[in-house]
């Protein structure tokens, strides 16, 4: 189980969570919905949060980073500067980043290019061509019960563009959660669900898809595999 922080206080609960289960990560790092109060220091913090983070051994990421345009008001070169810090910071660091794109297609894929971070493209929601352009840039592409949705033809046509070494599973809890539980809190005892719509979409069984998950997230993130099972 992989934690992604969102601000100081998630990025604290999962560096506090980590320390208490083997089998959970965590990241550090600040969501673009957190522009209105963001702290003038968050490059500090986010070192600081590095530093705690560090003790524990279980800091795997920084995110969820990047660019969101979909609420009227937002500050755009403001996104774009922080987000652009926090992948210098990821890379200073060597650790993957945990990318948060919504109605930011054009810039977020225009700076990803750029910088080439190792990485993934989480709750994908673009398209095939996109989908394929993240791809070319050596980063992953996660999933959400979202591909389960009856209506997601867009989904499920992004998930066929991505070689299953590039797919990965998540719930972005708590929204999100797949059918039969769309309403309910989203969490992952559901991913199963999520599994079984991408198995149908590449042809193979939902254990499979699990596996190569699972073994994809691993390979990401830097975890031992042993210690995932």
């Amino acid at each position: 189980m992989i934690h992604a922080a969102t601000d100081e206080k998630s990025s604290l609960f999962g560096i506090e969570t980590a320390q208490r289960y083997d089998n959970f990560y965590t990241s550090i790092g600040f969501h673009p919905e957190c522009m209105d109060v963001l702290p003038d220091n968050y490059m500090q913090v986010i070192e600081e949060l590095y530093v705690k983070a560090s003790s524990v051994h279980k800091l795997v990421a920084v995110g969820e980073i990047g660019l969101d345009y979909h609420y009227e008001g937002y500050d755009r070169d403001k996104q774009l500067e922080v987000f652009r810090n926090q992948i210098e910071f990821a890379l200073r660091k060597s650790l993957p980043v945990i990318i948060h794109s919504r109605e930011a297609t054009e810039d977020c894929m225009r700076i990803l290019g750029e910088y080439r971070p190792e990485g993934v493209l989480h709750c994908f929601s673009g398209s095939a061509e996109t989908a394929a352009e993240v791809v070319k840039l050596g980063m992953y592409v996660g999933f959400t019960g979202a591909l389960a949705f009856k209506n997601s033809k867009k989904a499920k046509r992004a998930c066929e563009a991505v070689p299953t070494e590039r797919l990965l599973l998540e719930t972005d809890c708590p929204y999100m959660a797949p059918p039969p539980y769309r309403g309910q809190r989203c969490d992952s005892s559901m991913i199963s669900e999520t599994a079984k719509a991408m198995a149908d979409i590449k042809g193979v069984t939902a254990q499979q898809i699990i596996d190569i998950t699972n073994k994809n997230a691993c390979t990401l993130f830097g975890i031992n595999e042993n210690l995932s099972a």
